[in-house]
């Protein structure tokens, strides 16, 4: 319970909510704090802790909060075999708002579908959200009524956000602070691989104001031997600043094939693959691929390592990025994302792309949900232009891990 330096609170706490849920007595909580304090490193240490559970993971994604339903669709995907066993008129409403069906979904049906999908599993069911506060609108809708209805169940939702995350935001809530001094030390000592001057430290911990993000990353980037003077250290600055130091070291197909991960918001490694051979991008058994987790899914170490891989990538590697995977994606499967990865990878007009991304339109109007609108960039134009198609600069015995 002590893997976290200076979480010991927050950790029983989510221990002890996951023992109410073994027990069928669910929940839902909302964790809530700045970038780098240490959520996603708390959701990582919860699923270490259940063991038992089926574990579901979804992570909000900037450039998809405009797309209706895809946050439910990554938390369910690898669910979906199981649509069968639902009550028909339930398994068409989720087929219908995961764009596997035709007609306008109703969003009580598509809440009751989700949880019927949680109740199918034998075991306890643990989902984790990270990222909430970019949940599309209706994603966030249809997990807020789950989450009000698992009290009786063997399901435990924890979602974690950074600021505003929507309907979510009336769940239970743990707030997630900053390190105390002594902690904050603990934390550094643990991190720094030489000695360090106590000034040096001081005014390391002082700027980083008990940050864990901050403290961790800094020390990778920085020659702190030498360090003197004035420096800028905002937690999620200093963070971002690591990774794009890490970046800059490596060998350029292997950043590309950061850019595609980063450019693929669902995590699916077929797709980055087969991107990846279009691209031409050959790597070996040597090169290191950092930042990474490469599973069922692939996963960003950290939210802001992937808003990094995105931030540093050229226009043009972005472009041949989203391209890529374009045409790698199932046109009649997902079209929606299709069409959303060809916007992204236009450099001027293109009238083809502009339809396809009406028709797309079109689709997500009965799916919002009460969502705000289509897919980025679909602003009536029939143009679209580089940097016009919505880019965001972020862009049993043992667990079974389910992620969508």
């Amino acid at each position: 319970m002590d893997s976290l330096i200076g979480r010991r609170d927050e950790t029983a706490r989510l221990r002890a909510f996951l023992e109410q849920a073994r027990r069928s007595r669910g929940g839902a909580l909302l964790m809530h704090g700045e970038p780098g304090i240490g959520k996603s490193a708390l959701l990582a240490d919860l699923a270490d802790a259940a063991a038992d559970f089926v574990i579901m993971r979804a992570c909000g994604a900037e450039f998809e909060t405009e797309l209706p339903y895809s946050a439910l669709h990554q938390l369910c995907a690898a669910a979906l075999a199981q649509l069968d066993r639902l009550p028909p008129a339930q398994g068409k409403a989720l087929r219908i708002a995961f764009g596997m069906d035709v007609g306008t979904p109703d969003p009580f049906l598509v809440g009751a579908a989700t949880l019927g999908l949680l109740l199918e599993y034998d075991g306890p069911v643990l989902c984790l959200v990270d990222d909430a506060q970019w949940l599309d609108r209706a994603s966030a809708h249809a997990l807020a009524f789950v989450a009000r209805r698992v009290d009786a169940e063997r399901v435990a939702m924890i979602f974690a956000a950074r600021d505003d995350a929507g309907a979510l935001n009336l769940l239970p809530q743990l707030a997630i602070p900053r390190l105390g001094d002594t902690a904050a030390r603990a934390l550094l000592a643990r991190t720094l691989r030489a000695p360090l001057d106590d000034r040096v430290r001081d005014r390391i911990l002082a700027e980083a104001r008990g940050n864990p993000l901050a403290l961790l990353e800094l020390p990778t980037t920085t020659e702190l031997a030498g360090l003197t003077g004035d420096f800028d250290l905002l937690a999620p600055a200093a963070a971002e600043r690591s990774y794009r130091a890490r970046l800059e070291a490596l060998p350029d197909r292997v950043r590309l094939l950061l850019t595609v991960a980063a450019a693929e918001p669902v995590g699916d490694p077929s797709l980055l693959w087969r991107a990846a051979a279009l691209l031409g991008i050959e790597t070996t058994a040597d090169d290191e691929v950092p930042l990474v987790e490469v599973g069922t899914r692939i996963r960003f170490v950290h939210p802001l390592a992937r808003s990094a891989v995105y931030r540093a990538a050229t226009d043009r590697e972005r472009r041949r990025a989203h391209g890529a995977l374009a045409r790698v994606s199932d046109p009649v499967a997902d079209p929606d994302r299709v069409a959303w990865h060809r916007a992204q990878a236009s450099v001027g007009p293109d009238e083809e792309v502009a339809a396809a991304l009406a028709r797309s339109a079109a689709r997500a109007g009965p799916r919002r949900g009460g969502g705000r609108g289509g897919l980025p960039g679909t602003v009536g134009r029939t143009d679209i232009r580089s940097g016009a198609a919505g880019r965001t600069g972020a862009g049993g015995g043992r667990s079974q891990t389910v992620r969508g």
